[in-house]
């Protein structure tokens, strides 16, 4: 029978009895300890390798949501960039991987389907939330997340992705050299293919998608045409009137405008397979791919994450004609100009370390933070 999911399941029904909260004094590199918007979690152990995290805050009130999920037969990995406010990102991150254990838990297995119906029933979820606070908060239904997920098990690796959230994968070629492939399709208006698909199925709206100030947005309001939430963009009954000018649509729509059908692909792990890097799409308006997977590759394991973050961070200040300390002294909100929020975890597959046994504490390791500020940052929490 699948074991983790019976212990998580168990687990996570009884209260959690061991926290581990980041400070600053886990931080051991000058730069990232001088900037009080970057958490991070240098190096961790999965059952078949390691892996490290890091976060950086630009929002007011950051949007970002993530995790990882560690067993002794498997790992999870989710980052959920939000958009219109936080509250459908913190829901993913509340809920999907329960439901998804749940599913899997009845099926006694992991597949495409399993996750599908996850993601699926995350969705209903919310809207469902969205139905019972539309009244009292109207701008819920205006609050929507990207949401890539990633499960190893068994040697497979299982990806799932609604918005612009990445996985590249990074594997060894000739001359020890590292090529990358890019697991995810991204569901962005900026994408030629992703415009003929919407105006495809909307052949009678001539607005579908509109260039607006230099962007191609889905009815002049939002680049992405996958996510879990914007629930005024799916079901007429949470329109917005005139009052709300920056979501009023001059003609309800009288079919979902938005998807949350996921993208998903699953791949057997090869022995040239060594890292998955995920990532908002924060990181990757400042890094290419490959460039991403040089850095992973040619750097020690340690800190891998937060140096992805701070190449990021780097080139942000470097296109503003500043230097990164200058970019520091600049507080949350206000650096939303510079930089979005970004998430990035990298995935190390060991593959010497498959099938033996091996100690893993099942780790549930989230990064948010809450409307009280960074001194709620929840980091690591550990099921037993």
């Amino acid at each position: 029978m699948f074991s983790w999911l019976a212990r998580i399941v168990s687990a996570c029904l009884r209260p959690v009895r061991r926290y581990a909260r980041m400070s600053k004094d886990d931080f051991d590199d000058a730069a990232a300890a001088s900037d009080v918007l970057v958490w991070h979690r240098d190096l961790e152990k999965h059952s078949c390798g390691e892996f490290s995290f890091a976060v950086v805050q630009a929002n007011e009130v950051i949007e970002d949501q993530s995790q990882v999920e560690t067993g002794a037969d498997a790992v999870f990995v989710g980052v959920y960039d939000g958009h219109g406010g936080a509250e459908a990102s913190r829901f993913i991150n509340d809920h999907l991987f329960h439901n998804l254990m749940r599913v899997a838990q009845e099926n006694g297995s992991i597949t495409e389907d399993i996750i599908r119906n996850a993601v699926s029933a995350t969705e209903d979820g919310f809207l469902t939330l969205v139905r019972r606070s539309y009244g009292i908060k109207p701008l819920i239904a205006a609050m929507g997340s990207c949401c890539l997920v990633g499960v190893i098990w068994k040697g497979t690796l299982y990806i799932a992705n609604l918005g612009d959230s990445r996985a590249v994968i990074g594997s060894a070629g000739r001359s020890n050299k590292i090529i990358a492939e890019q697991l995810t399709k991204e569901h962005n208006a900026s994408k030629e293919e992703v415009r003929r698909e919407l105006r495809s199925l909307h052949p009678e709206d001539s607005q579908i998608v509109v260039m607006k100030q230099g962007t191609w947005r889905i009815k002049g309001i939002i680049q992405v045409s996958r996510s879990i939430g914007d629930a005024y963009l799916k079901r007429p009954e949470f329109s917005f009137d005139p009052s709300f000018p920056r979501f009023h649509l001059p003609e309800p729509i009288r079919r979902p405008v938005l998807t949350a059908e996921p993208s998903i692909c699953s791949r057997v792990l090869r022995p040239n397979d060594k890292f998955i890097i995920f990532a908002s799409d924060g990181l990757w308006e400042h890094l290419t791919n490959q460039e991403a997977a040089e850095i992973v590759h040619n750097n020690p394991r340690t800190g891998i994450a937060r140096r992805l973050l701070m190449a990021a961070l780097n080139e942000a200040a470097r296109k503003r004609e500043m230097r990164y300390k200058d970019l520091q002294k600049i507080g949350k909100g206000i650096r939303r100009f510079f930089h979005d929020d970004i998430t990035v975890v990298v995935v190390f597959i060991d593959h010497e370390m498959g099938g033996k046994k091996v100690t893993v504490p099942e780790l549930s390791i989230k990064g948010f933070i809450d409307t009280v500020g960074p001194s709620n940052f929840r980091n690591l929490r550990g099921l037993e």
